[in-house]
């Protein structure tokens, strides 16, 4: 057996596992996988090895400086990411604001039931009646106009089906467009009763 005079030996090492890997022979000038640098082109070596800071301006000149937040927010945003964050607080705090207003609301109206049962209570301490009064009537006369506009809506189909039956576009009407033209007397005295109640 001839011994290799270029020859040298990785020593024997122990995986992580415990076992033992064989001492190996490699040629003199070789270099392990483990060791081997990673390959880097021209422009990344460039770049690697280009200063930080302009031409001509030395590190000492720098000073640190520590970014200041804009007020919309996080830095480094988009005027619209910034817009959109100023609307997000906006809404938030007028949802906490709700939320207030309606816990105030519900504590007039507990406060308002003990000084109804109390008789000795003078009239003067009674919180006078908020905006929560108005706004179940608003809601309700939103209802009513929306209700209003349906049957409107109803009534001038209900009139256009009826002249175009009267046209002849429309020789035999369907079971539907009958119950349609039967309903008109209906709509007419809902929409009347919703008209007088406003």
């Amino acid at each position: 057996m001839l011994k290799c005079q270029l020859c040298k030996y990785i020593a024997s090492t122990q995986r992580p596992d415990g076992t033992w890997r064989k001492q190996r022979r490699v040629k003199e000038g070789y270099v392990p996988q483990e060791e081997v640098p990673v390959y880097e082109n021209k422009y990344v070596k460039f770049f690697k090895s280009k200063p930080e800071l302009p031409p001509g301006l030395s590190p000492e000149a720098t000073v640190p400086v520590t970014p200041s937040r804009p007020e919309g927010g996080e830095p480094g945003l988009s005027k619209t990411a910034k817009r959109n964050l100023k609307r997000k607080e906006k809404r938030r705090q007028q949802q906490e604001k709700g939320e207030a207003e309606a816990l105030s609301r519900t504590l007039d109206k507990v406060s308002l039931g003990e000084t109804a049962q109390v008789p000795s209570a003078p009239q003067g301490s009674r919180p006078a009646p908020t905006a929560a009064s108005d706004q179940p009537d608003s809601t309700a006369t939103t209802e009513k106009a929306k209700k209003i506009k349906n049957l409107k809506k109803k009534l001038r189909q209900v009139e256009e089906l009826q002249q175009r039956i009267q046209a002849g576009e429309i020789s035999q009407p369907s079971k539907e467009q009958l119950e349609k033209l039967a309903r008109r007397r209906a709509l007419e005295e809902e929409l009347e009763d919703l008209e007088l109640g406003l």
